[in-house]
């Protein structure tokens, strides 16, 4: 479970994915792991779908070629694996993301619709249903962010919890500083008391981060909550970010939501790389055997 995935789309190659990838691998220490998946033909005649077959696999031996070709160039001593696998590209990395530490992949900016429901989507049921924690970058990751900074959204959540359990590591890893940002959405209430509820978030947050700082002394956190609608706000935290990470789903929405709403905007306007954290293995299994604790804040 140390490899680094990161996929290769054989139609438009993302090098900002591929370089983050390697850089990752080489922070981490672990392989990194190439992958390409040839998708199903559903061509009517036998003959045109073996020959779109054939071509399909011909383009994916090539794009895997290159992207290998170049991380040897720009990583000499980088541990370098490649895969090419039949099956649904999304499919494929998600059931390889068992046994896996990262999966990054690009963004080929879908429509909404075709990014969840089209055969060639892959980020969104790929950050819905991986094991492990999903890069995308949509965008490379700034250069100019000084200090080196990290974000993690944060809403007391179980799966915040566990974006920032990663992004303090993260952090530790880069030697960058972390941003923990509380988003409070307006509820549109005249007689909000607006100091209460920002003492409220505030103590939220504080809870949502304790004990890290002892941990990971090497990291400086700090704690911000921003008031508006959670998407806007930290779309434009990414924009000073080196990543933004957020849990999977938060409090927010329905229960049986893989996907929160939060990461689906942030898959379309953050401008730095988004990484997107499950809940650990055992705390899923826990869940799906009944043993889930109830959520901290109904």
């Amino acid at each position: 479970m140390n490899e680094i995935l990161v996929g290769i789309d054989p139609r438009e190659q993302s090098i900002p994915a591929l370089v983050w990838a390697a850089d990752e691998a080489v922070r981490r220490g672990p392989a990194l792991c190439l992958v390409v998946a040839v998708p199903p033909v559903h061509d009517g005649l036998r003959y045109d779908a073996l020959a779109h077959r054939s071509a399909l696999r011909l383009r994916a031996e090539s794009a895997i070629a290159n992207a290998e070709d170049l991380v040897r160039e720009l990583y000499g001593g980088l541990r370098i694996a490649t895969e090419l696998v039949n099956g649904v590209p999304g499919t494929v990395l998600s059931d390889m993301a068992a046994h896996a530490a990262l999966v990054v992949v690009g963004s080929r900016r879908l429509g909404r619709a075709a990014e969840v429901f089209g055969e060639s989507s892959v980020v969104v049921p790929l950050a819905a249903r991986a094991e492990c924690p999903v890069v995308v970058v949509r965008v490379p990751e700034p250069s100019a962010v000084h200090p080196p900074t990290l974000v993690v959204g944060v809403d007391g959540s179980e799966s915040s919890r566990a974006a920032v359990a990663f992004a303090v590591e993260e952090a530790s890893l880069r030697e960058a500083r972390l941003r923990a940002v509380w988003v409070w959405p307006p509820s549109g209430f005249a007689h909000d008391d607006v100091a209460e509820g920002l003492a409220e978030c505030r103590r939220r947050l504080a809870g949502s981060v304790a004990g890290w700082a002892q941990r990971y002394p090497d990291v400086a956190i700090s704690q911000e909550v921003l008031r508006g609608h959670p998407v806007e706000q930290l779309a434009l935290t990414s924009e000073e970010s080196l990543a933004v990470i957020v849990g999977r789903r938060g409090c927010g929405g329905y229960s049986g939501m893989r996907l929160g709403s939060t990461v689906h905007g942030l898959l379309h306007r953050a401008m730095c790389p988004l990484i997107v954290v499950p809940l650990p293995r055992r705390e899923r299994a826990n869940r799906r055997h009944g043993m889930g604790r109830p959520p901290l804040f109904p």
